[in-house]
């Protein structure tokens, strides 16, 4: 029976996920072509009709978190990038910087997972990591709704708050300074919409300029 005409990206993506969950797991230097294969219920010599080296999965596996596992995360979480609305911020950060997500070892966020693997590889798979990145980014941005430059400071630190904060948790499971961060890390991103809210007064207190 021959193959349908989906198959070909079909088993693509069938390697990719597993892929990604591998590194996830087990870090790039730690995971072989043969494991991701069998993980993905494949032999090793069909990898080679996708993708031409370990790193060049390592890449589209970064790459498919935004569209696909990160995807089904937002909307479980209720994120809706669009909308414009601090809440979907709010509700980012509160998943993102959750014990459950870090308890999610094989379904975290490349940013926090690939880190140091992504700053030792080569400038695809360091590509993939910014777009995910500027994703993040560009949702904080987009819903903060601060004035002008401070949007993007604001989204910026946000950003860096989320990633760094369980990057350091994920570095030392099990250890009570690694809590502390993590709880931190959320603590001082909540104090953000605090620092929103006395902005919007403060520009609504202003006086009136004389025309």
């Amino acid at each position: 029976m021959p193959y349908s005409k989906t198959h070909k990206s079909e088993v693509r993506a069938r390697i990719i996920e597993s892929a990604r969950r591998l590194f996830n797991r087990n870090g790039f230097d730690h995971v072989t072509i043969d494991q991701l294969m069998s993980e993905a219920g494949l032999t090793r010599g069909g990898f080679y009709a996708h993708f031409s080296s370990k790193e060049e999965v390592f890449a589209a596996a970064t790459a498919s978190f935004l569209q696909g596992r990160g995807a089904v995360w937002r909307e479980e979480a209720g994120v809706d990038p669009t909308a414009g609305q601090v809440e979907m911020a709010q509700r980012m950060v509160a998943t993102y910087l959750s014990r459950q997500h870090l308890d999610q070892t094989e379904d975290q966020c490349p940013l926090i997972a690939y880190a140091t693997d992504v700053a030792r590889a080569g400038p695809k798979v360091q590509d993939s990591y910014k777009e995910l990145l500027i994703g993040m980014v560009s949702l904080f941005e987009a819903n903060l709704a601060f004035e002008g430059a401070a949007s993007r400071q604001k989204a910026l630190s946000l950003a860096a708050l989320c990633v760094g904060g369980m990057v350091i948790a994920r570095a030392l499971p099990g250890d009570a300074i690694a809590e502390e961060i993590r709880s931190a890390a959320l603590d001082d991103a909540n104090a953000l919409w605090l620092d929103r809210n006395e902005d919007q007064r403060a520009s609504q207190n202003q006086p009136a300029q004389a025309i």
